[in-house]
């Protein structure tokens, strides 16, 4: 499924070349607020998090 969203990204990348600009500038606006980027890296990190023994 990752690999359809990556190739519908691109082709629309390729069909509309100034697509790349508001790409970049919505990339640049989410990167650029501090909790949007500790939050995606929380959620990234979630699954690799294990519980401790005695918190059961």
């Amino acid at each position: 499924m990752r690999w359809l969203i990556l190739g519908a990204l691109i082709g629309l990348l390729l069909a509309f070349p100034q697509a790349l600009a508001v790409v970049a500038a919505i990339t640049t606006a989410a990167v650029s607020q501090p909790f949007a980027v500790a939050f995606a890296l929380g959620l990234l990190a979630r699954p690799y998090l294990r519980r401790p023994r005695w918190a059961r």
